[in-house]
This record gives structure tokens, sequence and C-alpha cells, in this order.
């Protein structure tokens, strides 16, 4: 989710208010949400595939430190006070969402898929594990250029972007 750095510093310091500014988002299709769904390990391993080390899909810094524990103990659960989904949210910096911004705009669906044999991701074992049906690298590329416009209009209102696996 797109945030300004003013709601960024108050996330950082009540996670509990990140929470519901996120969800009250989402239930409002709010504009500054976006994600690539079930495609966002794809997405992560094609971007990184591609020289991309900045952790667009996942976030680059922790919002808060959780303990080192198994997600399904109820005590890790309960030090992160909401179920973010997969871990504790993380973010982007006005700073390298614009970053974000360049690297993304500079790529075509092709340049993203180039060279990629979908038996590689099966290989690694990127979810989900779709990679023996035909055709599913169009269905994660796909996402591109919807990435390039949440980021495109993030980095040109100076916004940061809270990252979650939900």
């Amino acid at each position: 989710m797109r945030v300004s750095p003013a709601e960024l510093a108050r996330a950082k310091d009540d996670l509990d208010w990140a929470y519901d500014l996120v969800r009250a988002a989402m239930d409002g299709e709010d504009d500054r949400v976006g994600g690539t769904g079930k495609a966002w390990h794809a997405f992560d391993f094609l971007l990184d595939r591609r020289g991309i080390e900045l952790p667009i899909v996942v976030g680059a810094e922790a919002i808060v430190e959780t303990p080192e524990a198994d997600p399904d103990d109820d005590e890790y659960v309960e030090d992160l006070a909401h179920d973010w989904g997969y871990g504790s949210p993380r973010y982007l910096t006005a700073e390298q969402v614009a970053a974000a911004n360049a690297l993304l705009g500079a790529l075509t669906e092709q340049d993203l898929s180039r060279g990629v044999d979908q038996a590689e991701l099966e290989r690694a074992d990127i979810y989900p594990m779709v990679w023996d049906r035909p055709d599913q690298l169009s269905w994660v590329t796909h996402h591109l250029p919807y990435a390039q416009r949440f980021f495109a209009a993030a980095a040109t209102d100076g916004d940061a972007v809270i990252c979650w696996l939900d």
C-alpha cells in the first residue's frame, strides 16, 4: 500500500493503526493498494533474475522486529498483534520507491521472461507450483504494467510502500 512518509512514520510507531489503515483501504478498494496476488513469489524471482536486487515485492525494511519463531506458534502471532498473513509487514522508503520506479520503468514483459524456462521456477520451488502448465510466465509478467503504474504514482507523490504477503 502506498503511504505518505508521515503515514509510514506513524505505522512504524503504531502497527495496530497501520493494520487498520491497510484493511480499510483494501475494503474500500483504494487505488493506493496494489499487488500481484499469488504471482508474488514468481514476480520476485523474475525481478531478481534480471539483477534487480531491491526487494520490490516484499519490502526492504522491517516495520517491527519480530522474534525468530515458528509462525504457527501462538506467542509469535500475539507479538504481531494482527494477522498480516505470512510474517510481519515490511516497507520501502520513498527513496527506494523512486529507485523501484526507475528499475521497473526500464523493463518490458518480454524482458522479465526473456531466457526463462518454467522448469527453472519449478526447480526453485517458486510458489505457486503451476510451472508444469503452459504459459504460466505470461500470467506472472502481465502484472508488470500494473506494478509500473503503481510505483510511478507512488514515486510521483513521494510515497513509501508498506509490503506484506497475505
